[in-house]
């Protein structure tokens, strides 16, 4: 396969345009209730941005966009970007909170949106979130528009640097920020991701979004437009269902979260085998511990992908390819304790004492990732206004909150910056806890936090799944103790608790302000522990 690379595409229009050009009446997307060809993706994306237009919108106006995976959602990304106007997609995982707070923020002037689209509690984006202007797609507003647009309709010329997105952080901490994402931004990732992370693993069949199209798996969609393949949009199916679909719909590429790819290894033999097929099974957002990495090789497929990025630097920075992944389950173990090598246009140093140490160094220590390169924002909306803003600007490169280093071309991240505890005066970080005991027999997943304690500021404790679902045999527990007893007195956590699952957030990682939260409570059941009681971690 050779990556079509665009040159002469500036813009997420110009994408759309190359598409329909190359692939025409082939496929390039469907869902439960129908399907589009190239062509008809493009012409209803052009209507759909000239009646958006019609109805009173400017280009540089934010739009709040709240579908779930469906050809819809793909004529509307396409359609924003078309009109000039700012899409910001609301992640339908957060709460009523988060998607008031992104919609202050952004000072959005338009919905678009399903009615009945819920959050993970049950609330309707649609009942917590009002604009100027609602376009709702269960109600057919969308199509309507669509039927009033002209598809030969003047549109404005979007520049790369124009923002076409605001990617919002999780805002479980605080008061969701929404970084600035340009056509420049996108099309940097786009190509990243043709070359470094779809080419080489070979010709593109099916792509299925089995995750929210708003967070990894949207990551594909220009990519797979590029390249001309079908995508199936599938909205929130459970592990059976992918399955189910990978099999029904010849999927040869997905990309989903860790924990995602862990459920589906749980699956009976006759589910697990509809992977036998699949080229690519990609995943990010979170790191996947040695153990779930060749349980997955094992039980579902080996040509597994694994990229690393940010919601200000859109990934991949660094990919761990198939390859990689091979050899790191032979004789080169360290790989996957890595994120991967740097690629395409991505730069990467490790900031440390004010001082810089990349690649190649001969003694390279633990420090801040910093990260420039065309795939970088710009900055963040409203920047000027806000002080509580976390990842930082230092000159060009962004430096992104991950502690880590680069060790023989690869990234190997340590932990966050703000996971830091700090427990009898010594700094702590509890990735170097949970990978010493990762690979403990039976151990699924293993989470350090630290409580409040008086007499060590912070009291280290750790939160564990396992495998059986059911605790630790007596065995399983001494080989956790001694894995324990390896690290230096000052980390060892002081307990450690049985959980028959983690909470996750948002965007698919564990909740460590939730286990936190939890564990406060079953110690002081009457004190009405939460959050806002607890210590960043």
């Amino acid at each position: 396969m050779t990556t079509p690379v665009l040159d002469g595409a500036n813009t997420v229009g110009d994408v759309l345009d190359v598409a329909a050009r190359r692939h025409g009446d082939r496929l390039a997307v469907q869902d439960a209730a129908g399907a589009l060809t190239f062509v008809e993706l493009r012409e209803r994306a052009r209507r759909l941005a000239d009646g958006l237009l019609r109805s009173g919108l400017r280009p540089g106006d934010r739009v709040l966009e709240a579908l779930p995976n469906s050809c819809e959602l793909l004529v509307s990304e396409m359609a924003l970007a078309l009109a000039g106007l700012v899409r910001v997609p609301l992640n339908p995982r957060l709460g009523p909170r988060e998607w008031r707070g992104i919609r202050v923020d952004s000072g959005a002037r338009a919905l678009i949106a399903d009615g009945r689209l819920q959050g993970g509690d049950g609330a309707r984006i649609t009942e917590h979130v009002t604009c100027e202007i609602t376009v709702r797609a269960d109600e057919g507003v969308i199509a309507d528009l669509i039927a009033d647009g002209s598809p030969g309709a003047r549109l404005g010329a979007a520049k790369p640097e124009d923002v076409v997105g605001l990617a919002y952080s999780s805002g479980t901490t605080g008061k969701p920020k929404g970084a600035l994402r340009t056509h420049r931004m996108r099309l940097a990732s786009m190509r990243a991701m043709l070359q470094h992370v779809v080419e080489p693993t070979g010709e593109v069949g099916a792509y299925l979004h089995a995750g929210p199209a708003i967070h990894t798996s949207g990551l594909f969609i220009l990519p797979m437009l590029a390249l001309g393949a079908r995508q199936v949009m599938a909205h929130h199916p459970n592990p059976g269902a992918i399955a189910g679909i990978v099999s029904a719909e010849g999927i040869t590429h997905l990309a989903l979260v860790p924990s995602v790819v862990d459920a589906l290894t749980r699956l009976p033999g006759s589910a697990r085998r509809s992977f036998a097929g699949v080229r690519m099974l990609a995943y990010a957002g979170a790191p996947m511990p040695p153990a779930q990495i060749r349980r997955a090789a094992e039980l579902l497929t080996h040509r597994l992908v694994q990229y690393y990025g940010l919601v200000e630097a859109i990934p991949p920075l660094t990919v761990l390819g198939i390859d990689d992944h091979a050899r790191g389950l032979s004789d080169e173990p360290h790989l996957l304790g890595s994120a991967g090598h740097i690629v395409g246009d991505a730069r990467i140093e490790i900031r440390r004492d004010g001082g810089t140490l990349g690649a190649g160094a001969d003694e390279p220590e633990l420090g801040e990732v910093a990260v420039s390169g065309p795939m970088v924002t710009p900055g963040y909306w409203n920047a000027h206004e806000r002080t509580d803003l976390g990842k930082s600007f230092d000159g060009a490169a962004l430096l992104t909150g991950d502690v880590g280093v680069v060790v023989d071309g690869c990234l190997v991240l340590a932990d966050r910056r703000n996971n830091m505890l700090i427990s009898g005066g010594y700094n702590v970080y509890p990735g170097e806890i949970e990978s010493a005991v990762l690979s403990s027999p039976g151990l699924r997943d293993a989470v350090a936090v630290g409580l409040p304690d008086e007499r060590w500021g912070q009291r280290i404790v750790l939160a564990y799944t396992t495998t059986s679902g059911t605790d630790l045999d007596a065995s399983q527990r001494a080989a956790l103790d001694d894995r324990l007893t390896g690290l230096a007195p000052h980390k060892r956590p002081k307990s450690c608790h049985f959980h028959a699952e983690l909470p996750l957030g948002a965007t698919g990682k564990i909740d460590r302000r939730a286990i936190a939260a939890q564990l406060i409570a079953a110690e002081h059941p009457l004190s009405g522990a939460s959050d806002e009681r607890l210590p960043a971690t």
